[in-house]
């Protein structure tokens, strides 16, 4: 197939003026985003700040085991980790509205706006790049971003894999290339709909968005990882970004310890 979708990249789990919430929740918190979807979120340390965005079907939750979450918090940085909007112990919610127009940029600048944060940093794997390239175009504050796991393929507004998955998740089951997928979100009992819905609107960036993006930005990129298109013409495309490799797949890049180097390199200087 001309389009044919690579299964790993959908098993990342890992892989992104607003109320606080006095609802508690185990080791962290709800605030209520711009449309009154909750969010959860937790903050460690007292740092500059630094907030990680994971990937599709992911969670919060899967940042702890990468070597990147503790190597933060050592070097005293704030880390500030979320759920988004359909995905773990936030709202999913089942309408359209909800996830477009950048709804899940806006829930990242939102919660900056809760915590009173004038200025943070971003790192961003798999789908979470996705989002923290949004973050390029729509937040001032942010200072510098670490994209890993992406090429230039989201770029394009109708990119195959995302408009197969979509089809997958709303009951497409002519897609065969997404079997393995589909078998997986249900053996773990996703939310489909909420699922298909950030595919569905699973935002783009323009060419032009990013050749004016001013502030530097890294891209990382496992030395295994075929997935989401080219990392170099990513590269090209971001006048001041850097491009570095580590070691491992689309799955395993984000949890070595050289990752987590490159974030801090890139961020400390």
């Amino acid at each position: 197939m001309k389009h044919k979708i690579h299964i790993t990249a959908f098993f990342i789990l890992l892989i992104l003026t607003t109320r606080l919430s006095a609802q508690p929740a185990p080791e962290g918190r709800y605030f209520t985003s711009f449309d009154s979807t909750k969010i959860y979120y937790e903050v460690q340390g007292t740092g500059y700040p630094v907030i990680l965005i994971h990937g599709f079907s992911g969670t919060s939750q899967g940042w702890k085991s990468c070597a990147v979450y503790g190597d933060l918090l050592k070097a005293g940085y704030k880390v500030i980790i979320l759920d988004q909007r359909g995905n773990g112990r936030s709202d999913k919610p089942h309408i359209e509205a909800a996830y477009a127009n950048d709804a899940e940029a806006k829930d990242i600048m939102e919660l900056m706006s809760s915590l009173s944060i004038k200025q943070y940093d971003a790192v961003g794997y798999s789908r979470g790049s996705i989002i923290a390239s949004r973050l390029l175009v729509l937040d001032t504050r942010l200072h510098k971003a670490v994209m890993g796991g992406m090429g230039d393929a989201y770029t394009n507004p109708e990119w195959p894999r995302r408009v197969h998955a979509y089809r997958a998740l709303m009951g497409d089951t002519t897609l065969h290339d997404v079997d393995d997928m589909m078998k997986y979100i249900h053996s773990q009992h996703f939310d489909n709909l909420a699922l298909a819905l950030q595919q569905k609107y699973q935002p783009s960036t323009s060419v032009n968005e990013l050749a004016a993006v001013k502030i530097p930005v890294l891209i990382i990129r496992g030395t295994e990882d075929k997935e989401n298109g080219s990392e170099t013409g990513l590269h090209q495309l971001i006048p001041n970004s850097g491009l570095v490799y580590v070691p491992g797949n689309h799955n395993t890049a984000i949890r070595t310890p050289e990752f987590s180097a490159a974030v801090l390199k890139f961020l400390s200087n």
